[in-house]
């Protein structure tokens, strides 16, 4: 028998890997048989290399084929093994806890999609890259507007082959466009999300987290927008004592227009809402402007709607009293082991949305 065809017949009988290994130095290796033959070609003569050289890197390929096949095939054997034998008993206790936290502003978001699921609110998205176009003059904001001055607004550095002007949103309003756009009439939805502003003090920066609302439907009056926001506020803090009233305002995409004042009180030393107190606002709000409705592809002869908006952040600061907004986006781990939330406490309204 050939030392080739006994090398393979070795191989194949390998029965861990070290063994195979060991095949592997004795055929490979420095020393080994198929080594000192490759050592043999330089000293043979052209034509010797040109008919040895061939049948000697065969035999190299074949032994490399053949250790790479059997150690596959032991590493799948061992596999299954350790498959077939090992077991894991899923009702022990786990090792370590976990360690991360839910953001506060990732809970609120949670809390309102669990309570506006309840009305039969939908949850919209949208770009936080906008047009103009749906940023500002689809909501009814002219030319002329202080809200799309340069010291207001982040506008982005126009494109090659892009048209028109893009800017980082400045609310999540356009979203409402884009709804009306996409499903029409009527509709129910709520469209939180990151929107930008060049600002940034204690109660600012220059990002943060909107909530918009939106309901399209036939005969809405203000009164369905007064019940929708009291019902929400009780709901979201968890108080019954609340108590809201609207003041008239001005915006754009909106009218009338109202701005939403709740009732506080002092609890443990600091302010919190509900009570009558005093009152803070806590909501912008109004029927929805029949311009935007028609810029949305929506006949407002036909249907009205009232939208209204807060920034999640206040929210999240209310109701889980903090008191600098600049604390949400600094990374700190011991701000957030303090104020964020455990994985698992999910709102529901049965258990109810607070942690």
């Amino acid at each position: 028998m050939s030392e080739l065809a006994t090398t393979l017949q070795r191989i194949a009988a390998a029965s861990d890997l070290a063994s195979l290994d060991a095949e592997r130095v004795s055929a490979l290796g420095k020393n080994g048989w198929v080594t000192a033959l490759l050592k043999t070609l330089g000293k043979m003569s052209p034509e010797e290399r040109q008919t040895q050289g061939p049948a000697i890197q065969g035999q190299r390929a074949d032994v490399a084929a053949a250790i790479d096949a059997r150690k596959a095939a032991l590493e799948t054997a061992e596999l299954d093994r350790k498959l077939a034998t090992e077991r894991l008993d899923l009702s022990l206790p786990a090792a370590e806890q976990p360690q991360g936290s839910v953001h506060p502003v990732s809970q609120v978001m949670d809390e309102l999609a669990e309570i506006f699921a309840d009305f039969g609110f939908a949850v919209a998205e949208g770009p936080e890259i906008e047009s103009d176009w749906y940023n500002f003059t689809a909501l009814n904001m002219p030319e002329t507007h202080p809200a799309r001055a340069m010291h207001d607004t982040f506008y982005v550095e126009p494109r090659e082959g892009v048209e028109g002007t893009f800017v980082l949103r400045t609310h999540t309003s356009p979203v409402q466009i884009r709804a009306m756009q996409k499903h029409g009439a009527p509709l129910r939805v709520i469209a939180p999300g990151r929107v930008y502003r060049s600002d940034s003090d204690a109660t600012h920066t220059p990002m943060f987290h909107q909530v918009e609302g939106l309901v399209i439907d036939r005969n809405i009056t203000m009164g369905h927008l007064k019940w929708t926001l009291e019902t929400f506020l009780k709901a979201f803090f968890e108080r019954d004592d609340i108590a809201i009233r609207l003041r008239p305002s001005y915006f754009p995409f909106t009218e009338p227009s109202a701005e939403v004042d709740v009732g506080w009180s002092m609890e443990n030393g600091r302010r919190v809402v509900g009570g009558s107190e005093g009152w803070m606002e806590v909501l912008g709000s109004g029927m929805v402007h029949p311009r935007v409705i028609a810029a949305a592809g929506l006949d407002p002869d036909e249907w009205q709607g009232f939208a209204f908006g807060t920034g999640i952040d206040r929210l999240a600061m209310l109701k889980y009293g903090m008191n600098d907004l600049r604390q949400f986006f600094d990374g700190d781990l011991r701000w957030l082991k303090h104020y964020g939330f455990s994985a698992l406490a999910v709102p529901t309204l049965s258990a109810g949305v607070g942690a």
